[in-house]
């Protein structure tokens, strides 16, 4: 007999009902929810959507996912209703003329992972009252732990030529305990909302509040042509970075490593890492592992 939801009375289930009437109609660009008990991941849920013609604004949450995925193809995994696990689907190279948007050159779409890790701490911030920060280019740290993860898919068009699709996924730790943490991803020690002394670690509001964060930001940046500057995003990304400013160790995806000082995130959303004299070089890094030395 299948374990009722109800059972751990901390973790009760979400209500796809109140969520599509608090998100769907009211918050653009969503324009469908869908809340599966079980999936193995949000992501290739998106994914598969988007290769079949899925419009703009899919938002999918599972309870729990099975084959959870973060950068590098890690896993992410958490016990039933512990935490939040939701991908959305942008199609931010599509105009858009009844909200005045233009297509957002690709070249721009590196901001997207960004703009959501900015939606999510402004949603941990403000329910949970928390110090939560960025590490670039995709972990939430509370304490200089990890407490969720950000991952951005592109997905080709239908078409040669046509622009991509992206698929933004997030998961959040919220209710896990210390026995229930992942062992250290990324180099990092793990940590939930709970363990961190969070306010509230109801999962309904803490999606809300993101979700509608990330329709913000995305409506910004839109109606800036993608331009983080113009847009906003830029700014209130370094705000919440914690990686500016420090020595870093970058693993890049060929396999070589670079250390230096994280100077600043460019226009495009890469980091600027200077190496160490005696012949220091600023170098632009559009993706990399990243750890944080001091």
């Amino acid at each position: 007999m299948p374990r009722s939801p109800y059972t751990d009375l901390d973790r009760p289930p979400l209500s796809a009902a109140r969520l599509r009437r608090a998100l769907v109609a009211p918050y653009g660009p969503w324009a469908r929810l869908e809340l599966r008990t079980e999936t193995g991941s949000t992501n290739a849920d998106v994914t598969a959507a988007a290769q079949a013609g899925e419009p703009e604004g899919l938002v999918v949450v599972a309870e729990q996912q099975t084959a959870g995925r973060g950068r590098r193809g890690r896993a992410w995994q958490s016990p039933p209703r512990a935490g939040i696990a939701t991908s959305v689907l942008l199609r931010p190279g599509q105009a858009a003329p009844d909200r005045g948007w233009l297509p957002a050159p690709p070249a721009r779409y590196g901001w997207l992972p960004l703009l959501a890790g900015v939606a999510l701490v402004e949603a941990v911030n403000r329910l949970a009252e928390l110090d939560a920060v960025l590490k670039w280019p995709n972990d939430l740290l509370i304490g200089g732990a990890k407490c969720a993860g950000i991952l951005a898919e592109a997905v080709p068009g239908p078409m040669p030529g046509d622009p991509p699709a992206v698929v933004l996924g997030v998961g959040l730790n919220v209710t896990l305990r210390a026995d229930e943490l992942p062992e250290h991803p990324t180099g990092l020690p793990a940590t939930s909302l709970h363990l961190a002394g969070a306010t509230a670690t109801d999962r309904d509001p803490l999606l809300r509040a993101l979700l509608r964060s990330l329709a913000d930001w995305y409506a910004r940046w839109r109606s800036a042509g993608g331009d983080a500057t113009a847009s906003g995003l830029r700014d209130a990304y370094l705000a919440v970075c914690d990686t500016v400013g420090r020595e870093v160790r970058a693993l890049l995806p060929d396999g070589t490593t670079r250390i230096g000082t994280a100077t600043t995130i460019d226009q495009d959303g890469h980091l600027l890492l200077t190496t160490p004299p005696p012949t220091p070089t600023t170098h632009s890094i559009p993706a990399a592992d990243l750890l944080h030395l001091r």
